[in-house]
Order: structure tokens, then sequence, then C-alpha cells
């Protein structure tokens, strides 16, 4: 029992039911009237501005939910095409409202929450402070009270004298003790109904998960295709245009062999070292595909050897017992590395610390700096296509940056260990 734990949840309580009364009664009210109206046309039009209103308002409370009890409720809703305009478009807006289920789900939710939602809401917030008032009337508050004709009950007991106040003071510690006990409990409790009626039916989760598979793999097609197109230009460029000099330089050599050994010596020079940049960008062509210390050492060390490279102090802790899947390895490695280099050159931070470990079926990968922050989602394609490419196997990012730092970037890929880590 906290109480500063159920001070926060007792406000809390008192803001999820002001909304419930202002919000989501009013909404309801909104809607019930709007879609009565159809027939004489003015619903058709009042539907969906009402419908707007009450998934912005169902929104700001999945948001709450999750930043106030950590309950995440994802949207429901079905994306909105796009409309003609006039009558037509109206009509097509009111359709688009109406076979949404999600539509029908936060008009129970509405009701529910005005009422249910209500009450435990103003449960929480009064509960606490209940205690205490049995306290100032054992203080002597219930004189006034008294003496003006009023007549005062705490609980089963009324008050008309010291003695029977001083009871009510008794029963006051009964009642603190309930609230530190009762109060979080009943917020996460209200948190729950929130997500039961909020949350996406299976149905709608299997098509939310169908629709974001196809958005990934349209984004692994393309980001695969870049890559073999950097490949076709790195090797076309760098070793291969090497190589064709080499032979070049070869077929002078042979020429020059007998009649000028001097100048056939200096380009056999110049073909050797033409060699040796050669290999050296094939093996960094290969490196940039796929790492052999990431094939032979797997993700922990491979992490490690990035670490070593970068050029900030970079703290390293590994806890993978066992050898991922290698796409999953792959994209996690490339992952980190990407990052890493962000942090580099746009963090303004001198020190990053990278936490992995394998925990529960999910590899969690943490990537702390104490640079300026101010990273975001929506700056570049950074950030925003490290995320696509993890989503590719259901992966998720989670980023944390305040302006003035430090920047905390999370990511999370569901996968199993295929062999002990050697």
């Amino acid at each position: 029992m906290n109480i500063r734990t159920t001070a926060l949840a007792a406000v809390r309580g008192l803001g999820l039911a002001l909304l419930a009364m202002v919000g989501s009664l009013v909404l309801f009210i909104l809607m019930v009237v709007s879609i009565s109206l159809t027939p004489v046309v003015i619903g058709v039009v009042l539907v969906p501005l009402v419908a707007r209103l009450a998934r912005s308002h169902a929104n700001l409370r999945r948001r709450l939910a999750y930043r106030w009890f950590g309950v995440e409720i994802k949207e429901p809703y079905r994306p909105k095409p796009h409309f003609q305009g006039g009558l037509i478009g109206a009509l097509e807006r009111y359709r688009w409202v109406m076979m949404d289920r999600a539509t029908w789900r936060d008009l129970l939710w509405m009701i529910c929450d005005a009422t249910a939602g209500f009450t435990l809401a103003i449960f929480a917030f009064s509960l606490p402070f209940y205690g205490p008032y049995g306290w100032v009337l054992a203080l002597g508050v219930w004189r006034p009270i008294v003496h003006s004709g009023g007549n005062e009950w705490y609980t089963f007991v009324p008050i008309s004298d010291q003695a029977t106040a001083t009871i009510a003071g008794l029963v006051g510690f009964v009642y603190a003790g309930l609230g530190l006990w009762l109060t979080p409990k009943t917020m996460h409790l209200h948190s729950r109904l929130t997500a039961a009626l909020l949350a996406p039916t299976h149905e709608r989760e299997l098509e939310l998960r169908v629709a974001r598979l196809t958005e990934t793999r349209s984004d692994a097609l393309d980001s695969q295709a870049a890559e073999l197109r950097r490949i076709e230009r790195d090797l076309h460029d760098g070793a291969q245009a090497r190589l064709v000099a080499m032979g070049m330089s070869l077929g002078a050599i042979e020429h020059l062999l007998e009649r000028d050994p001097k100048k056939a010596k200096v380009l056999l020079s110049e073909a050797r070292e033409s060699s040796s940049k050669a290999l050296t960008e094939l093996r960094d062509l290969v490196r940039g595909i796929h790492p052999p210390v990431l094939a032979e050492r797997g993700l922990g060390d491979a992490v490690r050897a990035l670490a070593m490279a970068s050029p900030l102090q970079t703290e390293v802790s590994a806890e993978i017992p066992g050898r991922i899947e290698a796409p999953v390895e792959s994209a996690a490695y490339f992952a980190v590395s990407e990052i890493l280099t962000n942090a580099a050159k746009h963090s303004g931070a001198r020190r990053v610390w990278l936490d992995l470990r394998h925990e529960n079926g999910m590899l969690r990968i943490v990537i702390t700096d104490d640079g300026q922050g101010g990273a975001a989602m929506s700056h570049g394609t950074g950030i925003s296509g490290i995320e696509r490419r993890i989503g590719t196997f259901d992966g998720v990012l989670a980023l944390n940056s305040p302006v003035g730092g430090p920047t905390m970037v999370t990511m999370e890929l569901p996968c199993e260990l295929s062999s002990p880590q050697p």
C-alpha cells in the first residue's frame, strides 16, 4: 500500500469520471439521436460527424489507458476510403461508419463507460477521502452540523454527540485502509473494462495483422530490390572496374615484358595493388550482405564487433543463450548497426549502452545514448525505415527521445532459439 500511488489513482479516477459524464454519456446520446434521424436524411449527415467525435474520444481513452495503466489497446477502425463529393459522398460516409463493427462497439463502450465505468472511477476517487472525513467529524466538525439541525450519518453511524463522532473517526481508519488497498485495484479493473470493450475483436485482430503483413511485405520487397541495386552498383563501380583494369594492365605487361621490362615492372606493381583493392572491396561487400562474424559467432558477438568499430564509447550487454533464426538475426544486426550510425552522426552522444536479451520467445534490444535527443519517427526515413523492416518479422520499435536527451530505442522481435550458442 502506497499513499502516493493511491492518491494518483484517485485523481485519475476523478478525471475518468468527468470524461465518462462529459464525453461518453453526451456522445452516446448524440449518436443514438443521430441514428434515429436517419429516416429523415439528417442522420445521414450527422452520424459520420458524431462517429468521428466518438472515435477521437475513444482514442483519447486508449492513450490514457496506456499512459496511466500500461494497458495497450489497438485501434480497430477500418481504413478511411476516398469519398466522392455531394450527397453520394455523404451516403458513402454513412455506410462506411454504419458497416464498421467498431462503431457499434464504441456505442456499447460509451454507455458502459457512463454507467459502470463512472461508478468504478468515482468509487476510486471517493474511497481514499472518506476515511479522513470521519476523522474530521471526530475532531469537532459534527457540532455545527448537529447544532444547526443537520442529520449527519457516517455510513451506518448516526452522528449526534462526541461519542458517535469518535466511532465515526475509528470507522474512518477502516475506510482509509480500504482506500489504500482498493483504489489502485479499482482503477486497474476500470482499465481492463475499457480494454475489453475498446480492443479489436479476434476477427478484427486478424484483419489488422493481415494488413500489417501486407504492408511490411511490400516494404521488404522494396528494401530487397534496393539492396540488389546497391550490390550491383558497388560491383560495377568497384571490384569489376578494378578487375577490368587489371586485365588491361596484364595485357600491356605481356607486350612490354621483352621490349621495356622496367615499365612492365611498374604496371605489374599497379596490377598487384589493384588486385589488393578489389579483394578489399569484395570483402567489404560481403560484410555488408552478411558479416562473417554474424554467421560464425551470432548476434551478441557481431554487435560487440560493431561496438568496437563505433566512434562512440559503447557498452554491450548480451544474454542470448542460443542462435536466433538467421533472417531475424540479420534484421536485428543491421537495425542495431543503423541506429549506432545515426547516433554517431546526429545525436551528439559520447556514450551508448546496448542491451540484448532473449526472453519468453522474444528478442529485446534496448539502445540508449546520452545525446541531445529530439529524434522522431517523422524526421526522415531512418527510424521509421528500421521499424518497417523489423515489422516484416512482426517486430515493433519504440522511440523515446525528449529534447535534451537521452534517446532510447527499444526493439522487440518474436523468435525462437534454434541451437545453443557456440
